[in-house]
């Protein structure tokens, strides 16, 4: 089997996608660092995968790991080893931490967020329409990056003052450049910062998921201050970096397929389809970070050894020809059935898809209904990913707004 080194500079994304397809249902590959895995590459062969009990999430059965060839200044150390959460645990464990979350996020109760959601739509528009008119803007930045954070801030009851500190930490803990001398630092101030935020909350408590989590760890729950800690940090991570990828990624795909966006402006394609499309075909995260096999696991006609760390490229699999046919690698707003597991599949599907999916669909429509002459204002070729292995990331997304809608032009 030929092992396939992922580009740290996600340099052509489609193209890794497309040689590990290449590859089998099961690649080898090299992430940076010289850490050596293994990729499922097929969605059917995935889901499987992710259903599948001899795969967990317990680092220990790493035998890179136990070797200890895994160093703690390793870049992406902090997504392969991020402390006890329901990332990181399987079973009864995982069901335990996952709970309260997921209660805190079903469709109703996310329902309820849609107005507060609107609110910050509206005011991040005016925010635009306020920008001097002629020039670029960068819609990542401006628009695509506020919406989420401030939400997941609310839900989680993070004040807005600590938002330019969690994105610089955030930009080093996704990053595959950042210098592994300021890894541990790194890891370190992550953990102050949230356990400062716990802190404050176990003080004063709200009606957000950080204090509920509190409150039950104080009912008998006896979720630990690390878990609830770590709970925090995965569900502000997982909730705003993919939310921000997919609103940046829809806006990407309609300009570069002007006749879909001329029907969804026109009423003719439903917003739905193309936020659902866009998760399929440049989906917000490429590889997930990790798993590892208790026993040899056949994967097609492979083997997935037992002891050997498991990945799964969703920017591979998003495109297999043999689930979504022969034009897998063509955006099609309307296509159907469109059955992707972009926000995964089995017990550890995200569960902020339900929000993401709200987001997205109140941005984006209130977005193209206030700027509908909204474009890029570079080649789409000269866009540039961000040196992230893990998310589908642009360094940035400059845009021409053109004239706001009920404007003379």
């Amino acid at each position: 089997m030929t092992r396939i080194a992922l580009d740290p500079f996600v340099r052509d994304l489609d193209g890794e996608s497309a040689a590990l397809r290449a590859a089998g249902p099961l690649a080898e590959v090299e992430l940076p660092g010289g850490v050596h895995v293994y990729a499922v590459t097929r969605h059917a062969e995935a889901r499987a995968l992710l259903t599948d009990s001899r795969v967990v999430k317990d680092i220990n059965v790493w035998n890179a790991w136990q070797r200890g060839e895994i160093p703690m200044d390793w870049p992406l150390i902090g997504l392969a080893n991020p402390g006890r959460s329901m990332l990181t645990v399987d079973g009864a464990d995982h069901r335990r931490l996952r709970t309260l979350v997921a209660q805190a996020l079903t469709v109703k109760r996310v329902e309820r967020l849609r107005a507060g959601i609107e609110a910050l739509t509206n005011a991040s528009l005016e925010r635009l329409a306020a920008l001097p008119a002629g020039q670029p803007v960068d819609l990542k930045a401006e628009f695509a990056y506020p919406l989420p954070m401030n939400v997941i801030s609310e839900l989680m009851g993070v004040d807005a003052a600590d938002h330019p500190r969690l994105k610089e930490l955030f930009e080093k803990f996704f990053s595959t450049q950042t210098p592994p001398e300021e890894v541990p630092q790194m890891m370190a101030d992550l953990g102050t910062l949230f356990t400062k935020i716990v802190d404050s909350k176990r003080a004063n408590p709200g009606y957000d998921l950080t204090s509920a989590l509190i409150a039950a760890s104080e009912d008998g729950d006896h979720l630990s201050d690390e878990e609830i800690v770590n709970t925090l940090q995965l569900i502000i991570a997982a909730g705003h970096e993919t939310t921000i990828s997919l609103i940046v990624n829809v806006v990407e795909a309609l300009a570069t397929h002007p006749e879909q966006r001329k029907k969804v402006l026109n009423g003719e394609i439903g917003w739905d389809g193309v936020i659902e499309e866009t998760l399929r075909w440049n989906t917000p995260t490429s590889h997930v970070l990790i798993r590892f096999a208790t026993e040899d696991i056949e994967v097609g006609d492979q083997v997935l050894p037992k002891g050997e760390g498991l990945i799964v490229s969703f920017g591979a699999l998003g495109r297999d020809e043999e689930q979504y046919g022969p034009t897998a690698g063509e955006f099609d707003a309307t296509r159907t059935p469109n059955r992707h597991i972009a926000f995964g599949h089995g017990p550890h599907v995200c569960p902020g898809a339900a929000l993401s999916r709200l987001e997205a669909g109140i941005a984006l429509p209130a977005l193209y209904e206030r700027f509908p002459e909204l474009d890029l204002a570079v080649p789409a070729s000269e866009l540039r990913n961000k040196p992230i292995v893990t998310q589908n990331d642009l360094h940035e997304l400059p845009v021409e707004l053109g004239c706001p809608f009920g404007h003379d032009s």
